[in-house]
């Protein structure tokens, strides 16, 4: 029997469950479920991830505390997760007791090991909230194209990226006072010190996926920065020992809620587990954090630096699920696709949610889509139409014919057999985490199971006289190979494993169980277990996830700030000359050197809550450097070792996060943006034309 200690991404204490969030835990709770029934001593535990400015501001404009802000969220959590049978130990907050000294401890340790260092650094400041701006709390027109109400970082009309300081005409978003540019002490973890650590760390077999551990050489290659760890007040968060008015960054105190969430579950509820088993340095326990793709970066390089700089053992292993796409396409509140948890619950049974999952996820980093369609064919033929259409088929002889007692021996003892004997291969993949192998597996079994119930059609025998003892012995062997599949199903099913436990009148459900075949059994009267998935409910789901007003905000964003840009200059009169600023020439256009570039890698840029950084290939001596304000539509992996078109002959531009040297063309309407990328065939270095 392992120890198994396990954790999910911690939920943002700033807003409710959606069905993208979903996928990471459902695909942690399966696991959970899958090795406990396995016989292994696995402990489930997470927390809302509870500070930052976000949730302070979100506070203020309701009018109540911080305090009370995530508490009330974190019921909405904990009522969204019970709802999907994503049943933890414990469920936190970072923002205790247990969290704070666990932080402040992590951090002196690492202070006196010399990895913090205090540093100046200029920021914009709003005078009237006296706070510090981050670049999304500042708009401004743009120095470029003078589009006005744009973001401290980019513009959405040209793509001209720019420091903050930039901005013509800047103003808080908080307060619409004019910034001012102002100096602060800053404290930095030295990252670079642990470098030889993590380069050896992430590529310990079985700690990352492999794509992951090569992503991560692309960091180690660019050479790791020290990291941001502080806030300058007001800040809802922890305040750094020995520094009054300096806050912990959130990301320093969110993955330490791991730590102190299995804490207050020791201390509260399971004094005969141990803390320092689990997180001391020479634990053999396991430890293993389910996450998405889009923080991986904090988990695999921040994380163990942090724990190895305080003298902690490091996470076991990262398993690293990618993004959730609806019907193919991203999460959009106007088509109706930006699903909240509450809303699904309202008009469909969990179930059918961890199942369409179960039958898409594996242990790659792979994006998945929830296609409507395919998810109300898939739930209806195979656990309706193969599942559960075996008891239904086979209990009502049962039940009426035979006095609710099996059969007394077993009928097809090697058919049987061989569905018991597959539970090792299923229990492998559950392990491994390929949930659609161990789904394909089931189902494989559903279909041989239903091929020999209509080979023996026990409904016509039952209506040939003599032939009650064979109609007894098929049922029987049919409720036996159900059983087996419920046994099978029940991490991912858990409702209707406790469903089907109780119609067979077993005491125990795990994967050992099913080794011993029913026979002179008696069993409960059969009831319906699942109903088909009416579209009508789904429709029903999709109506009420739109929002009408949303919608009309998010009207074409960038097609707004062309008007905007736009609105005060006149229509050209017939004969009078155009403004360049309307139309060029074709000796103009052709000064323009558009290329197609390859993306070689992508990153998110820290300070930043727009841009990504592109080295792209463009077949010259060294990979071109360039910032791209897209970071809310693409994800770093989403780019690497695509084709792209880009201007190749613009002016180099000096950010204060480095030089971009061109940009990267893209459309964009209300649903979204999309780089341009060429058709097959094409090569990095082309001329467009």
């Amino acid at each position: 029997m392992r120890n198994i200690l396990v954790t999910n991404a911690l939920p943002y204490a700033n807003g409710p469950i959606h069905m993208g969030h979903l996928l990471g835990y459902i695909q942690a709770d399966i696991w959970v479920r899958a090795m406990r029934a396995m016989g292994h001593n696995v402990t489930y535990v997470c927390a809302d991830d509870a500070h930052g400015t976000a949730i302070m501001l979100r506070a203020e404009a309701n009018g109540i505390t911080p305090e009370a802000q995530i508490a009330n969220v974190q019921k909405e959590h904990i009522r969204d997760f019970d709802g999907f049978n994503v049943i933890f130990d414990h469920y936190d907050s970072t923002h205790s007791e247990e969290n704070k000294n666990r932080s402040s401890e992590i951090y002196i340790k690492n202070r006196e090991a010399g990895n913090i260092a205090i540093r100046p650094v200029t920021q914009l400041f709003d005078p009237e909230k006296q706070m510090f701006l981050s670049d999304r709390f500042i708009k401004g027109t743009c120095p470029k194209c003078k589009a006005e109400d744009q973001y401290g970082d980019s513009c959405e009309v040209c793509g001209t990226t720019y420091n903050a300081t930039e901005l013509l005409n800047p103003r808080s978003t908080l307060s619409g006072a004019t910034p001012i540019e102002k100096s602060s002490d800053h404290y930095f973890f030295k990252l670079p010190n642990f470098t030889e650590y993590l380069q050896k760390w992430t590529r310990d077999e079985g700690r990352l996926p492999v794509s992951i551990a090569n992503k991560l050489d692309e960091w180690f290659e660019n050479g790791l920065n020290d990291w941001d760890i502080s806030r300058d007040a007001p800040y809802f968060g922890f305040e750094i020992p020995d520094a009054p008015n300096k806050y912990f960054y959130v990301w320093v105190d969110a993955p330490i809620g791991y730590m102190s969430s299995f804490e207050n579950y020791v201390k509260t509820k399971r004094p005969d587990l141990s803390f320092d088993d689990y997180w001391k340095k020479d634990s053999k326990n396991e430890v293993y954090h389910f996450i998405g793709k889009d923080i991986v970066y904090f988990h695999a390089l921040f994380w163990p630096a942090m724990l190895e700089g305080a003298n902690y053992r490091t996470p076991t292993g990262l398993f690293v699920n990618g993004f959730l796409t609806v019907n193919g396409q991203k999460m959009s509140k106007s088509r109706g696709t930006f699903i909240k948890a509450e809303t699904y619950l309202e008009h469909l049974n969990p179930e059918y949610l961890r199942y369409y999952f179960a039958s898409k996820l594996s242990d790659k980093v792979e994006d998945s889509d929830l296609n409507l369609d395919d998810f109300v064919q898939k739930v209806n033929s195979d656990l309706i139409g193969k599942v559960v259409n075996i008891a239904s088929r086979c209990a009502k002889f049962i039940n009426t014919k035979f006095e609710n007692k099996l059969s007394v021996t077993c009928a097809e003892p090697e058919l049987v057999q061989s569905f018991i004997d597959a539970g090792d291969s299923i229990a492998k993949s559950y392990e491994a985490r390929e949930f659609s192998t161990a789904i394909r597996e089931i189902m494989a079994l559903a279909d041989k199971a239903n091929q020999y119930i209509d080979e023996k059609k026990p409904w016509a025998l039952a209506k040939v006289e003599g032939e009650e003892q064979q109609v007894h012995d098929v049922c029987s062997v049919g409720i036996n190979l159900f059983r087996q599949l419920a046994v099978y199903l029940a991490p991912v099913l858990p409702t209707l494993a406790q469903q089907v436990q109780d119609f067979l009148k077993l005491e125990s459900f795990d994967f050992v169980s099913n080794k011993t075949v029913l026979v002179d059994h008696e069993i409960a009267l059969f009831q319906p277990l699942m109903q088909r998935v009416d579209p009508k409910a789904v429709t029903a789901m999709v109506d009420a996830s739109k929002d009408s007003l949303a919608a009309a905000a998010e009207a074409p964003k960038v097609e707004k700030k062309k008007e905007k840009a736009k609105e005060k200059k006149p229509e050209p009169k017939v004969g009078e000359a155009v403004s360049e600023n309307n139309v060029i020439g074709i000796e103009d256009f052709m000064k323009i050197d558009l290329r197609v570039a390859e993306v070689l890698d992508a990153a998110t840029v820290e300070g930043s809550d727009k841009l990504l950084q592109l080295t792209l290939n463009v077949c010259e001596a060294e990979p071109r450097n360039v910032f791209s304000g897209i970071r809310e539509f693409y994800q770093p992996e989403d780019l690497k070792g695509k084709l792209v078109v880009m201007v190749a002959n613009l002016a180099p531009r000096k950010m204060r996060f480095g030089i971009s040297n061109g940009m990267v063309l893209a459309a964009g309407n209300g649903e979204g943006v999309w780089v341009i990328s060429p058709e097959s065939g094409a090569k990095a270095g082309d001329k467009v034309s």
